[in-house]
């Protein structure tokens, strides 16, 4: 069955080996970020493979757009299946360094990115009979690490609010959380303390192609109705 998938933050990384992926098994996507020529290169990839994809600009900070991103889907479409909440961004720092402004982005993008995705989403869903959150965390929501404790906090927090909302919810509406380890991506790029960039360098040796965490997405999104895959932690065999 075709299904409405919709992904944030697909310009790149996870979002995008998502999107290709699903696009290939016959679902129509919906991606969503901030860059637009970097999605309108997605898209183009998508069409060329003989997929179907609509490009929203989207700033999962703006609960406007977020609205207006799923709004849209279901509109055009008549409803939406499945949302990847994969928006996020991760520039590590000491606590001693006090760079607040870059703790308040992480909580605005980690944390309240993903709820305003549930809220929008939700009333779809229950409205439909059913729906999928896929909810992107790391495995920062299990274990903390020097210059992550703020990253850490707001990825136990989507950990946290994905499993309250799979306790809360009616069986129709599925619920996985995904906690990608050391991923190949440009989250690390956002770092601007030297030293966390130094240890990052280092804990980032050993790292796994973004499609592992795509193949992982559509394993939980392919089950049948009547399965619920809740959580999945994928990482490098030599991470530990």
């Amino acid at each position: 069955m075709t299904k409405i998938v919709l992904v944030t933050g697909a310009s790149s990384g996870i979002g995008q080996a998502t999107a290709l992926r699903l696009a290939r098994e016959g679902h129509h996507l919906v991606i969503g970020a901030r860059r637009e020529d970097r999605l309108t290169a997605v898209a183009e990839a998508i069409r060329e493979d003989g997929g179907s994809v609509d490009v929203h600009g989207l700033d999962v900070t703006s609960r406007e757009d977020v609205v207006n991103f799923v709004d849209m889907a279901a509109k055009q479409h008549g409803r939406v299946d499945v949302l990847v909440s994969n928006a996020g961004v991760m520039p590590l720092s000491r606590l001693d360094s006090l760079l607040v402004e870059e703790w308040e982005r992480m909580i605005d993008v980690n944390v309240r990115g993903l709820l305003y995705g549930i809220a929008a989403a939700l009333p779809h869903f229950q409205r439909q009979g059913g729906g999928h959150f896929v909810t992107i965390a790391s495995i920062g929501a299990h274990q903390v690490v020097p210059t992550g404790a703020v990253y850490c906090a707001t990825k136990y927090a989507a950990w946290a609010i994905t499993e309250g909302l799979r306790q809360e919810l009616d069986p129709s509406i599925r619920v996985t959380t995904v906690s990608p380890g050391v991923v190949e991506s440009e989250l690390a790029d956002t770092i601007t303390e030297p030293g966390a960039q130094e240890a990052m360098r280092v804990y980032r040796a050993a790292a796994i192609p973004p499609d592992a965490i795509a193949d992982a997405i559509s394993y939980a999104i392919n089950q049948p109705p009547e399965v619920d895959v809740n959580e999945l932690i994928i990482r490098p065999a030599r991470q530990r």
